[in-house]
């Protein structure tokens, strides 16, 4: 079959289009043949190396967690799903067996895999994963917004519903409404939960379309101080929750932008791993810190019938086809995009 893989670490060039091995649907498991499948950060970094994902060669790698696609193949005890159904993919892979697991906190596994970082992945014809980790799709949903939805509306959900308990007459702020993290967190805290949103971006152009997702209001971290118009905005009281994908350089303000017994949320740092915080300010005004890393098999399965149902839609910006990978990386590198990026099978 066709795929996108690695044999070395480094930049785009090191992306290889052509024949790997097809996989099979072993016991429990499903063979999907993939129709769309995103492109991630952790896509770039387990390319590039570092972050703690360095590894050894062979066997070669296919990168690509987030996809969907038709069932090809059940193997042997699937019963749930059956060839030419519509599916889309959670793409971290639970054991079921350790302790978390069966309490029902598999986001917590101790023996955890993800598709195109520590296992074959997306970026291919076929795929095989566990029958539990695809979920029946309806043909309303695009095979490429579905792909778009995992990666983004996992740790969202997860975050804003089951850590930091947003409310609908509660205020929000989205670090960077332009990613596919920032745009899901907008149409969840809104659409799902009804609060009001405070959503930063870099520029007017994206600034219009956080405020066309449902940011009630915008501010430009390029013009605008964060913690002041934060301030603005709530008539000095803060923000009852943040919602952080970025990372270090913009940790100071958020925090310095929730209320007092505010909740603070992160579940990534693309702009670096390392801030400065103050413990005294963390204690004294009773703020709360929480770190998300995707969620469980229940949020993904309440995000795919909010998915089915049209309660949410994920934002793509752009497709590619799937042999010119290497673009696409190079584009998602650009950050000028806002939403989801998608290889797609010609």
């Amino acid at each position: 079959m066709k795929a996108v893989y690695i044999e070395a670490q480094g930049g785009p060039e090191v992306l290889t289009y052509g024949d790997r091995p097809e996989p099979e649907a072993k016991a429990g498991e499903v063979k999907i043949r993939v129709k769309a499948s995103a492109l991630n950060r952790l896509d770039l970094y387990t390319r590039a190396g570092g972050r703690g994902l360095d590894r050894e060669f062979p066997p070669p790698l296919i990168l690509g967690g987030d996809c969907a696609g038709e069932v090809a193949e059940s193997g042997e005890g699937v019963n749930t799903l059956k060839p030419g159904d519509r599916v889309v993919v959670n793409p971290r892979i639970s054991c079921m067996q350790c302790a978390p697991c069966l309490a029902g906190e598999d986001d917590l596994c101790r023996s955890e895999s993800f598709l195109g970082s520590s296992v074959d992945g997306s970026y291919a014809e076929y795929v095989s994963v566990p029958a539990v980790n695809a979920h029946l799709l309806s043909d309303s949903v695009s095979f490429e917004q579905a792909a778009a939805a995992p990666t983004t509306y996992l740790p969202v959900w997860n975050m804003l519903v089951r850590k930091l308990q947003l409310k609908s007459w509660q205020t929000v702020l989205v670090l960077s409404a332009s990613a596919g993290v920032g745009a899901a967190a907008i149409q969840v805290a809104k659409d799902v939960i009804g609060a009001k949103v405070i959503a930063t971006t870099s520029s007017s152009e994206k600034t219009a379309k956080a405020m066309e997702l449902g940011a009630d209001a915008v501010i430009n971290y390029n013009e605008e101080d964060i913690r002041e118009r934060v301030r603005e905005i709530t008539a000095r009281a803060g923000v009852d929750c943040v919602v952080d994908h970025v990372g270090a350089d913009f940790f100071a303000p958020a925090f310095a932008s929730l209320r007092n017994g505010g909740r603070y949320g992160i579940c990534g740092a693309t702009t670096g791993l390392r801030t400065e915080l103050h413990l005294g300010l963390l204690f004294s005004q009773r703020k709360e810190i929480y770190g998300v890393f995707m969620g469980t098999k229940e949020d993904m399965r309440e995000i795919v019938e909010m998915l089915n149902r049209g309660a949410v839609k994920p934002v793509v910006d752009r497709t590619f086809p799937l042999a010119e990978a290497a673009a696409a990386h190079k584009h998602m590198d650009e950050t000028s995009f806002f939403g989801k990026l998608i290889l797609t099978q010609e």
